[in-house]
């Protein structure tokens, strides 16, 4: 049977380290965290939902 292939570090694509998973360090992982946080990861929201009044109430009601 084969050996998997190692996973790799989604940064700077050494081995990946358990200790950090999925990264290989905590340097890696610090530099994740800070994309996600400036705002370089974006998660893209739906335009087809309404969104609430600003009081929360349905105007249907």
């Amino acid at each position: 049977m084969a050996e998997s292939p190692k996973k790799k570090c989604p940064i700077c694509g050494k081995p990946m380290v358990e200790e950090f998973k999925p990264f290989c360090s905590r340097r890696c992982a610090d530099i994740d965290l800070n994309r996600w946080l400036t705002g370089n990861y974006v998660i893209p929201a739906r335009d087809d939902e309404p969104l609430p009044d600003a009081d929360g109430e349905d105007e249907n009601f």
